[in-house]
């Protein structure tokens, strides 16, 4: 039985730090330079984000728009996430015709508009100046509450960078409780059905935060996972709501 009680308090812990959305603003500065291209000193930039899995969050800034396909990695990030080359809410323009800095901020939110997790992420840049891949280097960062600023050695086509995250103070935290979401059952062999109103996207994490499931579909399916305690994460509009269930 005293086992059984503090496997409770730890998933209770853990919950608290899975869904923890500290809000902020990450504030970016580089100063670009040529890649070696024909084009040059003209050239097409992207700046954006990406969590610690690799998968595309949001665009900050895009100077590329007929040429933009010659930004081979920016393109791969945004088309695996199934939204090739978005934009939502990113700085936008032409090609430059020149080389000068270049600044972008980043609030914290994907291109759907949701607030993310506290967690690692990744400041990907990304310039050209031929019809090819040109440079691209990727910074990593932690989104929590305490302020980070990194000054990282130039990179190709990227020099005089400043990478400042600046929390805001403010966290929020589903409560663990919320009868907003239901699943059903409780306990089965791995399949649920999650019921509940605005739901954005699920997770299924297990105890120890890794990641099994990623889906906007209201069946969940775990039956060729272990028997054990699982963390259903429901994104809504609104807040992340986090649920317990067992995997017979």
């Amino acid at each position: 039985m005293k086992n059984i009680i503090l496997s409770f308090v730890y998933i209770l812990l853990f919950s608290f730090t899975i869904v923890a959305q500290t809000t902020g603003e990450l504030s970016v500065t580089a100063i670009t330079s040529e890649a070696g291209g024909n084009y040059a000193p003209r050239n097409i930039v992207a700046m954006w984000i990406e969590n610690e899995q690799g998968e595309f969050v949001k665009t900050l800034l895009a100077y590329a728009q007929n040429r933009r396909t010659h930004l081979n990695t920016w393109q791969a990030s945004t088309a695996a996430a199934g939204t090739e080359f978005n934009t939502t809410d990113a700085i936008t323009g032409a090609t430059r015709s020149n080389h000068s800095t270049r600044q972008c901020v980043w609030n914290c939110t994907d291109y759907n508009g949701l607030i993310v997790p506290d967690g690692v992420y990744y400041l990907w840049m990304e310039l050209t100046d031929k019809n090819s891949t040109g440079n691209y280097s990727s910074f990593s960062f932690t989104k929590n509450d305490t302020p980070e600023s990194q000054t990282p050695a130039d990179v190709p086509s990227f020099g005089s960078i400043l990478i400042n995250w600046e929390p805001s103070g403010g966290v929020s935290i589903s409560d663990v409780s919320s009868n907003e979401i239901t699943i059903v059952p409780n306990q089965s062999n791995g399949v649920y059905s999650i019921s509940g109103d605005n739901i954005a996207e699920i997770e299924v994490r297990s105890i120890s935060g890794r990641l099994i499931q990623k889906t906007k579909t209201n069946i969940i399916d775990i039956s060729n996972q272990q028997t054990g305690i699982y963390l259903i994460i429901v994104r809504t509009e609104e807040s992340i709501i986090i649920k317990k269930v067992y995997k017979q």
